[in-house]
């Protein structure tokens, strides 16, 4: 019988700045060669879900209810980043290469996420779930209230998601 699993530091979310030969199904060593994010995004509004979808209602004349279809999918996506500036003074580019592709409105790239009993510092493996992943844009990055560490808030939109999908073997 399966057990249940704290969701407590078993999120991985990785960036791709070269998109994957397959998007619906990348390969370890693509997302190992990525930018692995997980402690680099704050959890408490990381967003990375499918949303309710579009819904259809096309009914014939003679139904006496609506008939609804699901249409096109949607999506809550964004994260919170943690700027990092070095010892000596100023930001630390070899520190944030996440915030390097985040940083301008209209950036394009790939990102997937895996939840499941493996933390999320663990590499990447053939048959791993990811839940949610794809090619992504975002938006410009919003200051946030002041408090706590310097972060920025990045929206971010789809442009091709792909659900409940599995690492390839390479």
């Amino acid at each position: 019988m399966g057990a249940r699993m704290l969701a407590e530091g078993k999120t991985k979310w990785t960036v791709l700045v070269t998109a994957p030969v397959n998007e619906a199904a990348p390969t370890a060593t693509e997302l190992n060669a990525g930018i692995d994010m997980s402690c680099d995004v704050l959890k408490s509004d990381f967003n990375w879900t499918a949303t309710d979808s579009e819904s259809i209602a096309e009914d014939a004349l003679c139904d006496k209810d609506t008939n609804e279809a699901f249409g096109k999918g949607n999506y809550n996506l964004g994260v919170t980043l943690w700027r990092k500036y070095a010892t000596a003074g100023g930001p630390d580019d070899a520190a944030e290469a996440g915030w390097a592709v985040m940083k301008e409105k209209g950036a394009e790239f790939w990102a997937y996420a895996r939840e499941s009993d493996k933390d999320s510092t663990e590499p990447w493996e053939a048959g791993d779930e990811i839940y949610l992943g794809g090619k992504v844009s975002c938006d410009q990055p919003q200051r946030t209230d002041g408090t706590g560490f310097i972060k920025r808030r990045v929206p971010i939109k789809p442009r091709k998601m792909h659900n409940e999908i599995v690492v390839a073997a390479a």
